[in-house]
């Protein structure tokens, strides 16, 4: 499953690393806890529109131009969760038997065959 929060995250830390900002800048600036811009930027908060906004003038970024990195992560993560699941199933191999020879046997009743192979003879019983 793709989590908006996670590619969210993602585009925001990706975007402090590029201006070599730490965290506790970017959180001063945005007047929000250190603890936690880190939950929003690891995933594990879901950031209000007002949050992101606070952040984005921290970051001197347009909220669309972040929006657009995360929609193009977004279809990037979509087409390759769909590859994944369109991957053809593995066929089932399988198992090579020696080749067998069914015969009944004169004498012996019509519900009864014998088969052979070249390892072993087994006798079977039809229901």
């Amino acid at each position: 499953m793709i989590l908006l929060r996670r590619l969210l995250g993602d585009v925001l830390r990706r975007q402090r690393q590029r201006q070599g900002r730490t965290l506790r800048e970017v959180s001063s600036s945005a007047r929000v806890s250190l603890g936690y811009l880190s939950e929003v930027e690891r995933g594990q908060k879901e950031a209000s529109s007002e949050l992101l906004s606070s952040i984005c003038d921290a970051l001197d970024v347009r909220m669309s131009e972040l929006m657009r990195e995360v929609s193009d992560e977004l279809a990037l993560a979509e087409l390759a969760q769909s590859a994944a699941a369109s991957e053809p199933v593995p066929t089932p191999v399988r198992p090579n038997f020696n080749p067998v020879s069914v015969t009944s046997l004169a004498g012996v009743p019509e519900d009864r065959v014998t088969i052979k192979s070249p390892a072993d003879v087994v006798d079977v019983v039809a229901a």
